[in-house]
């Protein structure tokens, strides 16, 4: 119950900033380029909140918090009294109608460096981008355990999390892609990890699992934290003892026990364990069980568990100065940008799954309710995301969407007269239809997404 209503209030609060800011961008130009604008509103439906101001704009805060909307006086919409046409905005020059309605998604493009750069001065706590564990391309690549990876590419990655981000782009392509890593001595090295050799249906959510990669911190502790009952370790191993070796091979976390484990019941036989108790080091002799699972499975163990809730402290910050703050930002609504742009070309052309496309209200709020548990830099940047997709998505030309109005008055310029109210009526139908689709798409993938998995 408090991640449904966390995600529900974290979503409203970043659905309210984003909108507030897009209309604000609307707002503001109309009123620069002298249009008279009747209402802004923050939401939709009946208003709980309104007041009049002195330019006659009533200012509402409405019901339903999922959008908002400018309404600015247009002959189109209603009668205009004939002291107030020069305001109206259908009146107004065809560069000025264009400057209006792409301020709403410029403003977003703003909100979204300024964003970015807040994210930077606070500093993103994060992991080092070592590598824990490595199999598969990974290893085939020759990546080695305690590798720190200084970038993907061209990309620079100070953060395990922007190596995920990276990589998942080269993954979904299947492109081979070189790394630039540091061993644990400090040698400099380049590895080419050989993409193409992902298979088609590959988990997308988890790319750098695929790959093989499992970043140091994901190695939970190889510390015990209940033994079963009546089981091969029942009256060897004990709580808090710290597993080092198995059989002479060193254990780094706590997914290194299940595989030596499984390797020395292979051989069913007896061997050494080196655990850590209480500041002494011990050498215990030990034999797996073969064990059988709830579903049917079986496999060998010792009967012991991990410790629950534990969380391994984050030894990284993606962090710039003040200054060195602002090109970053920058750079980063631009590469965010791309991205973005490349993966709706991969979705139309099929390289990514269908229910990693577009994300529903429910996933969009949880992922908010996610990174705002995380810290404020956190947030930031979930925020900055979300505000650069409301400003690249509001540009797509789709009529009813601020792209589509945009294509008509490009179009408007190169014929010298507007377009048609019979084509700006059947492109409405046509718009609707597609954003009724895209809100389908939507909810399907939420669905699939949070209740089917």
């Amino acid at each position: 119950m408090a991640e449904l209503l966390g995600s529900v209030w974290w979503l409203i609060v970043s659905l309210g900033v984003l909108v507030t800011i897009h209309e604000y961008g609307h707002y503001r130009v109309a009123r620069w380029c002298g249009v008279k604008v009747l209402r802004f509103s923050v939401g939709f439906g009946k208003p709980l909140w309104m007041r009049r101001g002195r330019d006659g704009t009533e200012y509402a805060i409405a019901a339903i918090p999922l959008g908002g909307y400018v309404r600015m006086l247009d002959e189109r919409e209603a009668d205009v009294d004939s002291a107030e046409l020069d305001q109206a905005f259908n009146r107004k020059p065809v560069w000025q109608r264009i400057a209006i309605v792409a301020a709403g998604p410029a403003a977003n493009l703003g909100l979204c460096v300024a964003l970015f750069w807040a994210m930077f001065v606070v500093g993103r706590p994060d992991y080092a981008p070592v590598v824990g564990q490595v199999d598969r391309i990974a290893a085939e690549a020759g990546l080695q355990p305690g590798d720190t990876i200084l970038a993907v590419g061209d990309r620079a990655t100070p953060t395990w999390s922007e190596v995920q981000m990276a990589l998942l782009p080269a993954a979904l392509d299947r492109d081979d892609m070189a790394l630039q890593v540091e061993n644990a001595e400090g040698h400099a090295r380049t590895r080419i990890l050989p993409l193409g050799r992902l298979p088609e249906n590959f988990n997308q959510r988890n790319p750098t699992g695929e790959i093989g990669l499992t970043p140091r911190h994901a190695l939970m502790p190889a510390v015990i934290g209940r033994v079963e009952p009546d089981s091969a370790a029942w009256g060897v191993l004990a709580e808090g003892d710290r597993i080092t070796a198995i059989d002479g091979s060193p254990i780094r976390g706590w997914n290194d026990i299940g595989r030596e484990v499984q390797s020395l019941g292979a051989r069913n036989e007896s061997a050494m364990i080196e655990v850590e108790r209480d500041g002494e080091r011990l050498a215990l002799e030990i034999k797996p069980r073969l064990t059988t699972s709830p579903d049917g499975n079986e496999y060998w163990a010792l009967g012991v568990n991990s410790p629950s809730g534990r969380e391994i402290p984050k030894d990284a910050v993606l962090r710039h100065g003040p200054l060195r703050a602002v090109p970053a930002a920058f750079a980063e609504t631009g590469h965010q940008a791309r991205q973005l742009f490349a993966m709706v070309g991969r979705a139309f052309t099929g390289r990514i799954a269908i229910e990693n496309t577009v994300a529903g209200p429910v996933t969009i709020a949880r992922a908010t309710n996610a990174f705002a548990g995380q810290g404020l830099a956190w947030y930031l940047s979930i925020l900055a995301l979300l505000s650069l997709s409301l400003g690249i998505l509001n540009l797509l030309p789709i009529p009813i969407l601020d792209g589509g109005h945009l294509l008509y008055y490009l179009i408007e310029l190169v014929k010298g007269s507007p377009v048609s109210e019979r084509v700006m009526a059947a492109g409405q139908y046509v718009g609707l239809a597609l954003i009724v689709g895209l809100m389908g798409l939507a909810f399907y993938n939420d669905i699939v997404n949070n209740l089917v998995r």
